[in-house]
């Protein structure tokens, strides 16, 4: 691939779109598990926030650490219908993406080098 077309596909989406599609990492023991089992990392993303974008923000934000993402694969959660004594609301609903990385890749959060 030629730099020309290595440029091309960085400058695709707009760096200040890009740092707004990534709302906040995710973690639990389920993050942890699938982290652990299949080099995956969770992220809280924004609602139309698309796969392409995501791959490309994640290795935006990580650029430092040389992150490559092998495929995103997105979800859908419907928040849930909850009760305030008479009132009734809802949670906001959450796009979550699963973010595989290529082998022998690891996201480090703390901001140092690992």
């Amino acid at each position: 691939m030629s730099t020309a077309a290595q440029t091309a596909t960085k400058s695709k989406y707009d760096e200040s779109r890009l740092a707004q599609v990534l709302v906040a990492p995710i973690v639990s023991e389920k993050a942890t598990r699938v982290g652990e089992k299949h080099n995956q990392v969770l992220f809280k993303v924004l609602r139309n926030a698309t796969k392409p974008e995501i791959k490309a923000a994640v290795e935006l934000m990580f650029a430092a650490q040389k992150v490559e993402v092998a495929s995103v694969r997105v979800v859908n959660q419907k928040g849930k219908t909850k009760r305030f004594g008479r009132s009734i609301g809802r949670r906001d609903h959450v796009k979550k993406a699963y973010v595989s990385l290529k082998e022998g890749q690891q996201l480090n959060f703390s901001g140092e080098a690992a």
